[in-house]
């Protein structure tokens, strides 16, 4: 949960459930469609099951890495007599993901700084305005102060998508049109809310292909003009990746860690991909906290990222 934010009452909580469940529906079906009878629950678990169901992972990208971890996990459970049969594999196969998942479970608070500067990171097209709008949004209603600084200023729609966001929200928005330098905008937005008092400042930028070294070195130089300011900002450096990548979201993680040190993560598109699996792999090979995931295009379908939710609707478990 976000600070100062409640639980969800109970239909607002089987609304959720149902959108993460409808969302993971494409990557479900990848691993059941690899391991058939898994969900019947009437196979006699044996080596040639064990082999479908780490060609099922692999396939909807968990990774080498965790699926090895986890097909090792079962085996010894399998040893031990402790599965009888797919049923009860099914069952184990979700405590496994919850085992690799609940380390880098940890919502989104903001801090004690003043502005709380977030700088939102990832290549075009993963969702970065548009879940800085959504965020926006939750944080207002919590009652912050939210300014949103539109420092990507080399895609053409994206200071007129922000801006959109800011009115609908009623958070303050700083900008300088397309081409303006990105590091003055954001430099502007966070002296704009020492002036105002505001709370928090959220930061978009750029997003062209995390291979091309100007964009890096475009992001280190924003990462070292907010230095100048003092305060500490940025104070949360959060990496967004489209789900539907896979694999390749491994290799953004390294791109843009190495630029200026992520220290956050927000999985997206959900919803679009059969690759939700990658999540699982990104945690057991960086450790790193995943603060939301996108299960839709709603306003509402920004997610704090709940493992034990997340295994029960990749498996269609109750």
């Amino acid at each position: 949960m976000l600070k100062g934010e409640g639980k969800l009452d109970p239909l607002d909580q089987e609304s959720a459930w149902a959108r993460l469940k409808g969302s993971l529906a494409k990557t479900r079906q990848r691993i059941a469609s690899g391991v058939g009878d898994l969900v019947l629950g009437e196979r006699v678990i044996d080596a040639g099951l064990l082999d479908e169901l780490e060609t099922a992972l692999l396939g909807a990208d968990v990774g080498v890495d965790a699926t090895r971890r986890i097909i090792d996990a079962i085996k010894e459970r399998v040893s031990r007599r402790e599965l009888g049969n797919a049923g009860h594999l099914r069952q184990a196969l979700a405590r496994e993901l919850v085992e690799i998942l609940a380390p880098v479970s940890k919502p989104f608070e903001v801090g004690e700084e003043r502005p709380y500067v977030v700088l939102v990171v990832g290549v075009n097209g993963a969702g970065k305005t548009t879940l800085i709008g959504k965020l926006a949004k939750r944080l207002v209603a919590q009652g912050h102060d939210v300014l949103l600084a539109a420092g990507d200023t080399f895609r053409a729609a994206a200071v007129e998508q922000l801006s959109d966001w800011g009115r609908r929200n009623g958070a303050a928005v700083i900008s300088q049109g397309k081409g303006a330098d990105s590091a003055s905008v954001i430099y502007d937005a966070i002296e704009a809310a020492k002036a105002r008092n505001v709370d928090v400042v959220l930061a978009d930028t750029a997003g062209r292909l995390q291979a091309k070294v100007g964009l890096m070195e475009e992001l280190r130089k924003i990462k070292r003009v907010m230095g100048r300011l003092g305060g500490g900002a940025p104070h949360e450096v959060l990496l967004v990746l489209d789900a539907g990548v896979g694999q390749n979201a491994l290799s953004q993680v390294a791109e843009f860690d190495n630029a200026v040190g992520v220290g956050s993560l927000a999985i997206t598109k959900l919803d679009g991909s059969a690759k939700a699996g990658v999540i699982v792999a990104i945690a057991a090979a960086t450790g790193l906290p995943v603060r939301f995931i996108g299960v839709g295009e709603g306003v509402d379908d920004l997610q704090d990222f709940e493992p034990e939710a997340f295994a029960n609707a990749l498996l269609a478990l109750a």
